[in-house]
């Protein structure tokens, strides 16, 4: 067999090989995000804008953020899928962008989290106190199902204080979610029935102790993009050879 013809044979089981990696890959990419999309959209019908707790971000809620990052997974693994079973160079090329460009997001926004964690710690605090204030309120369910979830799960009251809750009422009383054993009006009782625990510092330390999952599922994602970057190097690479 000659060498040219060896070398063709070689790139054409490359070639395929590759093609159906990334085929059976990016599926499953799209397949997930239909998921993450699916729960999101599940979220908003049933629940409304649930886990809003920004008042001046009302966009910014659980259902909005699921939906968001399901499209972009869908249509990442949609242009992974096609451009692969295609062979289609532009395709590949803009997948490989877009790759390139949410690593490089990601790896941002973790140094400005870093860097500005004081100033993102005085901000939402502050956002989330001018949030109390629509608490209970019409056209705000979301909000306010939000903090009664938060406040029973984490067994706090309030932002940085149970007292937050006092400049709401404008009387010393707190919502019902913040009592030790929940009731009808519990939250005008003593308050030594109240959660005094903050839930910002509550939350915070919640997601320090699970920072190495969040690491890792970084780490993942960052080293499931090089594999794509690679896979589609490779795919290039022997196009060209074929």
């Amino acid at each position: 067999m000659r060498p040219e013809l060896r070398r063709c044979r070689m790139a054409e089981g490359c070639m395929m090989a590759l093609r159906y990696g990334m085929v059976f890959f990016n599926l499953l990419f799209w397949l997930g995000g239909c998921g993450i999309l699916g729960v999101g959209v599940w979220l908003s019908v049933t629940q409304g804008n649930f886990a809003t707790l920004s008042s001046s971000l009302p966009s910014l809620s659980a259902a909005n953020l699921l939906i968001a990052v399901g499209t972009i997974i869908m249509v990442i693994g949609c242009l992974g899928c096609v451009g692969a079973v295609k062979e289609s160079r532009p395709l590949l090329l803009t997948f490989f962008i877009l790759l390139l460009l949410i690593f490089f997001l990601e790896i941002l926004s973790i140094m400005l989290f870093f860097i500005y964690q004081d100033e993102i710690d005085h901000y939402a605090q502050r956002d989330l106190k001018k949030g109390l204030q629509l608490f209970g309120t019409e056209g705000n369910v979301g909000l306010t199902n939000a903090w009664m979830i938060v406040q029973t799960d984490f067994r706090c009251c309030g932002v940085t204080n149970h007292t937050d809750w006092f400049e709401v009422y404008n009387a010393s009383r707190v919502p019902d979610s913040c009592c030790l054993e929940y009731s009808d009006n519990c939250g005008l009782d003593n308050p030594g029935t109240w959660w005094t625990a903050p839930c910002y510092e509550r939350v915070k330390d919640w997601l320090n102790e699970n920072l190495v999952a969040l690491w890792i599922f970084a780490l993942c994602t960052a080293l499931t993009q090089v594999i794509e970057a690679g896979k589609l190097y490779s795919t290039l690479a022997c196009s060209t050879a074929r």
